[in-house]
């Protein structure tokens, strides 16, 4: 699944194709997606021109100039790629935004979990976005929110990071890489962990992810930047997805174990 880094990746693609051009047509193939795509859409966003292209967690967000935004979710397989109007669409290629300039959007998403909504102003009032936390590389974001945020919680600290209520946008491979760095065990109750810990966690987190921003992602399975490039953080992995391998910093043998329902990965050693 594209995490903050991998969609973050793709704002600052296609935002050059894209800023203050004019949508000439949106083609919409398949409505079906996690939730439909709305009727009417085609007729409300053409013509619009495009003012600013953000992100809140894992949603882009594409402002028009009529104060309007287009909020889009990659989903668990989705991706978007900036083409010419002459690329013949492949299988899964769903939705296109034409610009009048010539360069074309196009949303690609195998398993269809991908979403296209249009929101009036405000947008972070939408019920998608008005619930969530900071984002992990915000100002409001810290050791301090963290522990004050965690106090009486019984629940695993990797769950607790990865609730989006918490902070946004660190999944399992960036949760995993953060909290292995601070050397704090993922399975430890977020209430028992000492603020001293929580402003380390803070900053490992920051690391990874713009460690893994800066690499284009992270390539699991099928991801791939707006150009087709793949991203290169998973070679640069510690933890996720080495299990049985010997950690880096001690030599003990990495483990994995299910929290949360999600596969694992810590050093018994040295995560504490």
């Amino acid at each position: 699944m594209p995490e903050l880094p991998e969609v973050e990746t793709t704002r600052r693609g296609i935002a050059p194709h894209v800023m203050h051009r004019h949508i000439a047509a949106l083609t919409v193939r398949e409505r079906r997606l996690r939730w439909p795509v709305a009727d009417g859409l085609e007729a409300r966003v053409r013509g619009r021109r495009v003012v600013d292209v953000g992100r809140r967690a894992k949603y882009l967000l594409i402002t028009l100039d009529d104060d309007s935004t287009l909020m889009v979710h990659l989903g668990m397989s989705g991706s978007l790629r900036i083409v010419t109007h002459d690329t013949a669409p492949q299988p899964h290629d769903h939705v296109d935004f034409a610009f009048t300039e010539g360069a074309v959007l196009r949303f690609n998403d195998p398993r269809r979990f991908g979403s296209i909504h249009h929101a009036a102003a405000p947008v972070a009032q939408h019920p998608l976005l008005a619930e969530l936390g900071p984002e992990p590389l915000g100002a409001d974001f810290g050791g301090d929110w963290l522990y004050e945020r965690a106090r009486g919680r019984r629940a695993p600290v990797k769950s607790f990071l990865m609730d989006n209520r918490t902070v946004v946008g660190v999944g399992n491979i960036y949760a995993t890489e953060a909290l292995h760095l601070a050397r704090i065990h993922p399975g430890r109750p977020a209430g028992r962990i000492a603020r001293k810990r929580y402003h380390t966690l803070a900053e490992t987190v920051m690391a990874v992810l713009g460690d893994a921003i800066e690499a284009g992602g992270t390539t699991l399975r099928d991801f791939s930047d707006v150009n087709g490039r793949p991203g290169y953080f998973s070679q640069r992995l510690d933890a996720y997805g080495r299990a049985g391998a010997p950690c880096r910093r001690c030599g003990g043998t990495l483990r994995s174990r299910p929290i949360g329902q999600r596969t694992t990965t810590f050093c018994p050693r040295c995560q504490r």
